[in-house]
């Protein structure tokens, strides 16, 4: 087993514990009340994250080159912002928008700064793995692909968390 085959099972195992946490979590938000925006595009997002993972996997079996550490650091480096989001929003962590009527907007972490700053981390590991394994054409092709999926994502949050802007 190459360390490119490695890195690239390490990430599919992470992507499936999130989408366990997230079923966790999304069941528990909807029993308690809250529900769903945007459902119809959700399938869209599993799409372009299960295409990215697949091409990478495809790229390493026909193209097989040895890992770049610098990028493997550069990725590795953003986990740690992923988990500063995860653990910000707690139990409202989910891969789905999910909103909890008249509660407070989480304000805290990396929410502090940014709005979005889940979505600024995906940009970058989509564009950054491929690297990792010398398949560029990979990082251009579901960037774009990931960009065209964000505007769709965020414009459909952004309306959801509206009504709560202004709350403390």
């Amino acid at each position: 087993m190459t360390a490119a085959l490695i890195v690239l099972l390490l990430v599919a195992a992470e992507r499936l514990g999130e989408l366990v946490l997230s079923h966790y979590n999304t069941t528990r938000l909807l029993a308690a009340g809250a529900h769903e925006i945007g459902a119809g595009h959700y399938p869209l997002i599993v799409a372009v994250h299960t295409g990215w993972l697949a091409a990478l996997f495809t790229w390493n079996g026909f193209y097989p080159a040895p890992i770049n550490l610098t990028w493997l650091l550069v990725y590795v480096a953003i986990q740690l912002p992923r988990v500063w989001v995860m653990a910000s929003l707690g139990r409202f962590w989910t891969t789905r928008i999910i909103t909890v009527p008249n509660a407070p907007l989480v304000r805290r972490g990396p929410y502090k700064y940014l709005r979005h700053p889940n979505y600024v981390i995906v940009v970058l590991e989509i564009a950054i793995l491929p690297l990792v394994i010398s398949a560029w054409p990979v990082a251009v092709v579901f960037s774009l692909l990931n960009a065209a999926m964000l505007w769709v994502r965020i414009t459909t949050e952004n309306a959801a968390l509206a009504p709560r802007q202004g709350s403390p």
